[in-house]
């Protein structure tokens, strides 16, 4: 039975006439023959030639599933991996959920109220009402405190899924989050320290609201890199 390190078992993908294989807690199985995996991609989601542990916990079903393909090899641990703290690793195995949907569940709270933020403020520039302005304020509010617990699971997430991999969409979405929060830091202290900044509308009204609506496109953005990694898209 041969030993796979993660880059050769990248080869194995079901593309290109390639064999499809994935790992699971080191041992590697493969799915080729399975209709399921056909092109080794499974369920709009997983993709062939990883590690997919952290998956196949989380999935519907359970791991016995496996049993019906054969095991052709153990998956090489690379040698930059640490091993897990222990405590950890208890705590992941009795609460698999932990693994996958911490992120997931807190980054839709900045995304909503970072728009919400914005929305209400074209709605209080468009009626005149200043409750919509007072509610956006509040929005601003609740987003930086979403913000960084978003960012918080995100890194735990790269870390524990992803062993820290230098991936492209993962850098981005940092890069944008921590943009987002800084001009999230940056609007509200200048609203707290000029209430009436939006009114009467004024150049620094235009700087203002500039840094308002950038919200929606970063979180935008980083919403569609964080959706790339969760349901990739294939090339035609």
């Amino acid at each position: 039975m041969k030993e796979l390190g993660p880059d050769e078992l990248g080869k194995y993908n079901g593309k290109n006439g390639n064999p499809a294989y994935i790992a699971h807690k080191g041992k590697v199985y493969d799915v080729t023959k399975s209709a399921k995996w056909k092109g080794g991609f499974h369920m709009l989601r997983h993709h062939a030639g990883g590690d997919l542990t952290a998956e196949i916990a989380t999935a519907p079903h359970g791991v016995d599933v496996l049993a019906r393909y054969p095991q052709v090899g153990v998956l090489k641990k690379k040698e930059a991996d640490r091993p897990m703290p222990v405590m950890l690793s208890r705590l992941l195995t009795r609460f698999p959920m932990l693994r996958r949907h911490p992120h997931p569940m807190t980054v839709h709270f900045p995304i909503v109220f970072m728009f919400s933020a914005a929305m209400f403020t074209l709605l209080y520039l468009g009626t005149g009402i200043a409750s919509f302005e007072s509610t956006a304020l509040n929005c601003l509010g609740a987003g930086l405190i979403f913000t960084p617990v978003a960012m918080t699971t995100g890194y735990y997430t790269w870390w524990l899924n992803y062993s820290a991999r230098p991936l492209r969409p993962v850098i981005i979405k940092q890069i944008l989050s921590w943009l987002l929060l800084g001009i999230a830091i940056t609007a509200f202290i200048w609203r707290l320290a000029v209430p009436d900044i939006l009114g009467p509308f004024r150049s620094a009204s235009v700087l203002y609201l500039v840094l308002i609506l950038s919200f929606i496109p970063l979180v935008s953005a980083i919403g569609w890199f964080g959706a790339s990694l969760t349901f990739p898209i294939e090339k035609e």
